[in-house]
């Protein structure tokens, strides 16, 4: 758990509620998932109300879905938002080619003034950066300073002015000697900032900015814009009534006017059944009836937004639609199509091709048009195609619902995305699970969605009701509730592929903390839900890293830490080892999924990698040196108490699975290591009323969260002395969102939070230690897919979102299933 574009991500902690949303007790999730299949295909509401804000994907960046509905002739929005119209007053990069004048110096003099002579700055086409494939001037230092000017003639005849840019990272930025703009952070895309016309002047005018790089990468591009005024009568808001979220879908009910709908989104990730889930098709369905015992002509709209398949909305696509035997699709992906070509965190996909399928049989449009001219398209009736290439097209769908009465009429429309080429696995391009043949083709799986929707909506609709009452069991209704908010997140976090020697790869990405793939103390607390719903794929996400050793890429005596920079996993990106930490992790979880399929055959096939670090952990996992832990945020640290658990934890483990696999001298021989270092552990963390952070500091306390598995897995360690001395001082340490992770701030882990609840004595400890977790979930001002990274205090995240890690909620559903409870 990363801090690798640590910087930059502080310019993200805060988010206001938006106007008009429903009051916090009413939320149901901090962003809700609409279509999620894996880190690249992964679009989100950050709105209680769907139609308040626009979709985004899981970075941040807009993956526009629009949707309205028409009811005798009265417009309604129900999802996302309209894309308001601009028109160029200074262009940037994707309008119209320009350069400005350039210098790497810091300069002197007020160069911030139009009069200030630039002579010996260089001239450079835009935009510029330090990525070749996207820039027209390379930009490789830390700090730049760039003017541009340019000439306006009518002042007067601008509506509302708009700063129109993109850039990376910190900035201020100068109009005519004005600061009018100041950023610490990044935009992912082009954004616009309202500004005071007044600043502007008829004649000649300056922008002048200064750049500075922190992290990551290096981008500027600028303009100003006129946003023009609304023609027409305004389309309507419709009235949100509620909105729901279970494991496979997201479901909204709405007034729009005379007509009730509902909005269900569902994406059929029930993992048990790896053919439906890495099929990559969500569907929308809309549900339509009456309100008033009378009978409407009804409409609906779908517009989705081309940016889904670019990294950034500047890029060219091309766009077509066709028709199946059973479909009318429309189709749109980069014309560059630069397969595999990039890896890095803050990233969206820009090959492949996105899809928009609907029925023929219920007498679906589609057509094409620029963004900003979906919402015409709609309301004036014009259905013809406009646009096949551009950028930031629409690919609009309307689908008629002819007179609709009392009786609901239901509809659907299918989205899907196909990679053609997932993951780059040691140089080698592999195609994704559904397509590891080459031979199926994504029409055909557009087709067999089609063909299986009443299925897949009754398949979805029994394991949403499974998985809600297990939760509920188990841990009561907030438990529920974080189970279910903490699903298709944790699933859409990773890719499914098959490696060359015809293994199982379930890889993630290690979303907003560096983008590594198959980080392996990511792995270990997303565990539990796969566990629990089908262990392959916890075989899939530890394949990799074992290959990684077996094959002597990496020849050290531990487990590595992951396999590349997400799609590239072709060796270890991140910059040092966490050994006892990942040698720990590899050994529990293979011992885990011994436990749950009940025998250790994939052990086997591992038994001398695994003996290897097992010794590792014999030889340096008592009392860790300096070294980081999964909490790297947290800084290196000695002599580690919760990481010297999950080293006897691991050599226990590997005793296990050498008794089941019936070696058992050596069984004898590590579980008595095991349990010759619990007394030691005990006596050097031992703080009285808790056990220390550190061996070496009695005043300080830490959750033992690693000590979950010697519960999980019945290994009989500890004493429960020390599980309820730890519970008993965590309930008197509870902030108003959760434990602190440890001693040394307020900050915390959710994920965390749920392993330590888990080891409580009673269930009502395990529900005191839960309900913060519960609350930040629905009140936390940070309106991104779930973090599990923020202040205990204040519930703001300090990084990360949308990862994979929360799969780890499924805990105290693991131990019960594993201890038929």
């Amino acid at each position: 758990m990363h801090l690798s574009n640590k910087l930059k991500c502080l310019g993200l902690l805060a988010f206001s509620l938006a106007i008009g949303q429903t009051q916090a007790q009413d939320r149901r999730a901090p962003s809700y998932p609409l279509i999620t299949h894996n880190p690249n295909f992964s679009i989100w509401s950050n709105t209680d109300q769907l139609n308040a804000s626009t979709t985004t994907h899981w970075t941040g960046s807009d993956h526009s879905l629009l949707g309205m509905i028409n009811v005798d002739g009265n417009i309604y929005r129900f999802l996302g938002k309209e894309e308001v119209k601009y028109q160029p007053v200074l262009g940037t990069s994707d309008e119209t080619p320009y350069t400005v004048k350039y210098t790497e110096t810091a300069p002197q003099g007020d160069w911030t003034s139009a009069a200030y002579a630039a002579g010996d700055w260089k001239a450079a086409p835009m935009p510029l950066g330090d990525n070749p494939s996207t820039v027209k001037t390379l930009w490789k230092t830390d700090n730049i300073w760039v003017r541009r000017a340019f000439a306006v003639a009518d002042v007067a005849s601008i509506n509302e002015l708009f700063l129109k840019i993109d850039h990376d990272d910190n900035i201020e930025l100068y109009l005519n000697g004005k600061k009018i703009y100041t950023k610490t952070g990044w935009t992912s895309t082009l954004q616009y900032y309202a500004i005071s016309k007044d600043d502007l002047k008829a004649g000649d005018n300056i922008i002048a900015i200064h750049l500075a790089n922190t992290a990551g990468g290096r981008f500027l591009d600028f303009g100003l814009a006129d946003k023009l005024k609304e023609k027409g009568n305004k389309v309507q808001i419709a009235d949100q009534k509620n909105v729901d979220v279970t494991a496979t879908q997201t479901i909204c009910n709405f007034t729009c006017g005379q007509v009730d709908l509902k909005l269900t989104f569902t994406s059929p990730l029930l993992i048990r059944d790896l053919n439906l889930s890495s099929r990559p098709v969500s569907y929308i369905t809309y549900s339509v009836a009456a309100n008033d015992g009378k009978t409407h002509q009804v409409k609906v709209f779908l517009g989705a937004s081309s940016d889904i398949a670019v990294f950034r909305p500047s890029q060219q696509v091309s766009a077509k639609k066709y028709a199946t035997a059973a479909l009318s699709v429309l189709k749109v992906g980069t014309v560059e199509q630069a397969i595999l070509g990039k890896g890095a965190d803050d990233m969206r996909i820009d090959w492949g091709y996105f899809y928009v399928a609907a029925p023929k049989a219920g007498g679906a449009v589609q057509f094409i048009t620029p963004g900003s001219n979906a919402v015409d398209a709609f309301r004036n009736g014009v259905v013809a195609s406009t646009a096949s290439t551009g950028r930031s097209l629409s690919l609009n769908t309307v689908i008629p619902f002819g007179a609709v009465g009392k009786t609901a009429v239901e509809r659907f429309v299918e989205l899907g995305y196909d990679e053609i080429y997932s993951i780059q696995y040691f140089k080698n391009n592999l195609r994704p699970w559904w397509n590891s043949s080459g031979k199926a083709t994504m029409d055909g799986q557009l087709t067999s969605a089609y063909n299986e929707y009443k299925k897949v909506m009754l398949q979805c609709a029994a394991f949403n009701k499974e998985v809600y009452t297990a939760a509920l069991k188990s841990g009561g209704k907030e438990y529920a509730h974080l189970c279910v908010l903490a699903y298709r997140q944790s699933i859409a976090a990773h890719t499914l592929v098959k490696s060359p020697k015809g293994e199982i790869l379930w890889l993630s990405k290690e979303n907003n903390s560096g983008g590594f793939i198959n980080t392996v103390d990511v792995t270990y607390p997303s565990a539990p839900l796969y566990l629990l719903y089908n262990p392959k794929l916890l075989q899939g996400m530890l394949n990799g890293i074992f290959y990684f050793s077996e094959s002597g890429k990496y020849p050290h005596p531990w487990a590595a830490h992951d396999l590349g920079t997400y799609p590239l996993a072709n060796g270890q990106t991140y910059g040092e080892p966490m050994p006892v930490e990942e040698s720990g992790n590899m050994i529990i979880l293979t011992a885990a999924i011994a436990k749950a399929q009940g025998n250790a055959q994939f052990a086997k096939l591992h038994w001398k990698t695994l003996s290897t670090w097992v010794d590792y952990l014999v030889r340096e996992g008592l009392d860790p040196k300096t070294q980081l832990c999964t909490d790297d945020f947290a800084g290196h640290l000695a002599r580690n108490a919760n990481l010297s658990v999950k080293a006897i934890v691991g050599i226990a483990c590997y005793a296990q699975m050498a008794q089941t696999l019936g070696y058992v001298d050596t069984a004898k021989k590590y579980r008595a290591i095991a349990e010759s270092m619990v007394p030691k552990w005990i006596k050097m963390a031992d703080a009285g009323d808790h056990y220390a952070l550190t061996f070496d500091n009695k005043d300080t306390w830490s959750q033992k969260y690693n000590l979950v598995w010697d519960k999980v897995l019945n290994l009989k360690l500890f004493p429960q002395r020390v599980y309820d001395t730890e519970t008993k001082y965590y309930l008197t340490k509870q902030n108003k969102f959760g434990i602190p992770l440890d001693s040394r701030k307020a900050y915390t882990k959710n994920d965390w939070i749920l392993w330590t609840a888990t080891f409580a004595p009673t269930r009502a400890a395990f529900e005191a230690l839960v309900k913060p977790v519960y609350r930040h979930a629905i009140e936390t001002e940070s309106r991104v897919p779930l973090n599990d990274f923020y202040d205990s205090n204040t519930g703001i995240r300090d990084n990360f979102k949308a990862r994979s890690v929360v799969g780890g909620f499924y805990m105290k559903l693991l131990l019960d299933q594993l201890n038929g409870k």
